[in-house]
């Protein structure tokens, strides 16, 4: 290990979009900060590729909508082209369903979504229920239920039966957009903001620096990454809470905070992007949305732009942790058979292909977020976001608005220095 020590007021770890937002408002009010990220670029959850044609595709976060303010204002900023996801035409279920039936399904399934909207996280009806035990409970059709839980599998990205219901309806309270969250995409890759944050930036950003260790106490932290120590006054852990559960602590965080970490688990997801020449789904008068009743959590989307005709892939939950295990080639194949089954033969003809598989990532753990599973562990949140010390954590997880989405990565590592802020003063 190099013996040199890099000394700055506040360290910030990870260059997510939490990160970089936190090292930013620091910078903004004249503190000396650096940002220190394991991979070899920034965004996390949120990152870009080239396609087989050259063109630069989303690989991870990429929708955005109008009432998301702080990532709105982000992209006005650096210039971004807003492109409105296509959704003009009629969306496909499958298995598939007469037209009739498929919209009383549909209008029943939000029913039982303004249900669980209507619900307080602390009603003691739904305090020892995971949501499968509470939608057991709910009087609705067997289609129904099934359309639920595949959009509850597929937004959340985790078995049903896993998930404590007052954790669903906390979270569900801070996302408060009344336009679809798929209104909008970049031009340019959501990921192609994380790189103007982190150019401005500058040299306070270091990549391949994975955190291993940190020691703290009241003379501040002491942070060991790759082959270099870095001392500061306080640290920002800006990781999702399974990644801040990997660092060795010294002393060991309190006993109830370290126990707190664990109780949380990354989600599973898979997402294709595939090209084509044209949008042929059109022709049939369709939007290219097509839902999954079974298999549960499976989701497509139109998503071309004016001279890219392309639908993206999402496959979430225990579906996508099964699929996982087969390989990215295996898993276009079943992709592509279950697309031609519900669009036809055309679904087959795709010219480029991006795949990308975040269950176990190395360094999110998963996507689109972590969860709390441990149905006891109401207080998980509340614990890490005291923090210990001069360690505080963050991470769109621990958001007040938009938990798990870039909005509320954003709002969490804005909280977060402007908390450090306060303390060094």
């Amino acid at each position: 290990m190099s013996t040199g020590r890099r000394r700055h007021e506040v360290i910030v770890l990870g260059a997510g979009f939490t990160g970089l937002s936190a090292a930013t408002e620091l910078v903004a009010q004249g503190i000396d900060a650096v940002v220190l990220e394991a991979r070899d670029r920034v965004g996390g959850r949120v990152e870009s590729v080239l396609n087989e044609l050259g063109e630069r595709i989303d690989t991870g976060g990429q929708f955005l909508c109008e009432d998301m303010p702080e990532l709105m204002q982000l992209t006005a900023m650096h210039g971004k082209t807003l492109v409105e996801t296509p959704a003009a035409g009629d969306f496909i279920v499958q298995p598939s369903l007469p037209k009739a039936t498929r919209q009383r399904v549909y209008q029943e399934t939000l029913a039982i979504r303004e249900r669980t909207d209507a619900l307080e996280p602390g009603d003691p009806a739904i305090a020892d229920l995971d949501v499968a035990g509470w939608l057991d409970r709910q009087n609705d059709g067997a289609d129904a239920k099934s359309a639920f839980q595949s959009l509850i599998e597929g937004m959340w990205c985790q078995a049903m039966d896993r998930i404590p219901m007052w954790h669903l309806v906390d979270n569900d309270r801070r996302i408060t957009n009344e336009v679809s969250e798929l209104q909008y995409f970049l031009g340019e890759t959501l990921h192609s903001l994380a790189d103007d944050m982190a150019r401005d930036l500058g040299s306070r950003l270091l990549l391949g620096m994975p955190v291993t260790d940190i020691s703290h106490g009241s003379n501040g932290v002491m942070v060991t990454a790759g082959r270099q120590l870095f001392e500061g006054e306080r640290a920002i852990v800006a990781v999702p809470p399974v990644m801040a559960s990997r660092i060795a602590y010294a002393p060991a965080l309190p006993e109830q905070l370290s126990r707190t970490i664990g109780t949380w688990e990354s989600g599973a997801v898979i997402k294709v992007k595939l090209r084509y020449t044209r949008a042929f789904w059109r022709d049939q008068g369709l939007s290219g949305t097509v839902m999954w009743r079974d298999p549960h959590g499976m989701f497509v989307c139109d998503t071309s732009d004016m001279q890219h005709p392309a639908l993206v892939v999402f496959v979430a939950g225990p579906l996508a942790r099964r699929w996982s295990a087969l390989g990215p080639e295996a898993i276009l194949r079943e992709l592509t058979a279950r697309l031609t089954a519900a669009l036809g033969s055309e679904a087959g003809t795709s010219i480029a292909a991006t795949f990308r598989d975040w269950t176990d990532d190395p360094w999110s753990g998963g996507g689109y977020s972590d969860l709390v599973l441990d149905i006891e562990a109401r207080d998980a949140e509340a614990l890490l976001r005291e923090g210990a010390g001069p360690l505080q954590f963050a991470s769109s997880e621990l958001s007040p608005s938009f938990p798990g989405y870039v909005e509320g990565a954003i709002v969490a590592g804005r909280i977060a220095a402007r908390n450090a802020a306060a303390a060094l003063r």
